[in-house]
């Protein structure tokens, strides 16, 4: 297939080339995700000669534009004396796995429940690079319009973090992250997990659902944090609100890690400038000093103003252990032009 795309692109049209119906829908709907004009999808149909019948209800259902679909009834004609294709093999069924039991999934939260408590304290001292992509969006369409990029020293030091700003879209910068204004996130490193988990929280949680979050299946429960009993603490100028929210925690069946938590907040006080903020934070098994933990991957957080959309998307990078000789060699270079030209993740 390949190679007839490549044919087509360069214009070359060969004697002829013979394909099935299923083969067929492929070749188009390959070009058409391609790219490839009309007429050079057409002049390549004309090309064509099938081994089965092509009717006028799969014309339709391929699809394409004019030229596309003048070419297809063409080879649906000098093909009515051929066989009709043969039925698609069934697709094997699958069983869905059942939900567990009461007993088991009480199990599953107790046990993520002491893992989210303890998880600062088992995190060794160390330092990273937190890549923060800033976008917005003043229709509130999600046409995200890239704004800039920062890059910080991240250190993480007896169960606290640190941030030092490094780069602006490439350029050297000094003071603090709040002097260039704009969406700031933060507590990546065990305070939005421990406060799901938190007894003072009081959360509620029902199971979900299954799930499966890079290769590896997951227990998804839906958690809700009322109000009163929430720490989240949202800022926008001299204006603080501490609302309540919801969200999914996936858990590793096997190790029992929390690996994703996502945090929906729907209601926020009347009259406060930010209605709404979706936030995303996902974790992987990542070696710092040749042990493994289970540490912040990457975070997205969109933040609502009436139709103005804002977008934050985080990546962690160079994890590496705290200490006088990391401390005086941590120092990353600029990131590639590429890099500061790239979409908002999905």
């Amino acid at each position: 297939m390949r190679v007839l795309l490549a044919l087509v692109l360069c214009g070359v049209l060969c004697a002829e080339v013979r394909m099935n119906v299923e083969q067929l829908r492929a070749f188009i709907q390959s070009s058409k995700k391609l790219g490839h004009s009309d007429k050079q999808i057409a002049d390549y149909v004309k090309t064509i000669r099938m081994t089965e019948r092509l009717d006028e209800s799969t014309i339709e259902d391929i699809g394409g534009s004019p030229r596309t679909l003048e070419a297809m009834r063409r080879l649906a004609e000098a093909s009515k004396s051929l066989p009709a294709p043969k039925p698609p093999a069934p697709k094997p069924v699958v069983q869905p796995l059942p939900p567990p039991d009461a007993a088991e999934q009480e199990r599953v939260l107790t046990t993520a429940r002491e893992y989210a408590l303890d998880y600062s304290k088992k995190l060794p001292n160390f330092i990273c690079t937190q890549v923060t992509r800033r976008f917005e969006d003043p229709t509130g369409l999600e046409f995200w319009q890239g704004q800039d990029t920062v890059v910080e020293k991240l250190s993480f030091f007896e169960q606290k973090e640190d941030y030092k700003l490094l780069f602006v879209n490439n350029r050297a910068f000094t003071g603090t992250r709040e002097r260039i204004g704009g969406t700031v996130t933060r507590g990546e490193f065990g305070t939005r997990l421990k406060e799901v988990f938190d007894p003072k929280s009081e959360a509620t949680f029902e199971w979900e659902r299954w799930a499966t979050l890079r290769g590896k299946r997951m227990h998804v429960f839906h958690y809700r944090i009322r109000q009163e009993r929430s720490e989240y603490t949202v800022r926008y100028g001299d204006n603080t609100t501490v609302p309540g929210y919801e969200g999914l925690v996936y858990i590793d069946r096997e190790t029992m890690a929390v690996m994703r938590i996502t945090q929906d907040v729907k209601e926020m006080p009347v009259g406060f400038a930010i209605q709404g903020i979706l936030a995303i934070l996902d974790y992987d098994f990542t070696k710092v000093a040749e042990q493994e933990f289970v540490l912040p991957l990457k975070a997205s957080t969109v933040a609502r103003m009436g139709k103005h959309l804002f977008k934050n998307d985080v990546e962690f990078r160079n994890y590496n252990r705290f200490g006088a000789e990391a401390t005086i060699t941590f120092a990353p270079d600029p990131l590639p032009e590429e890099e500061l030209k790239e979409q908002p993740a999905k």
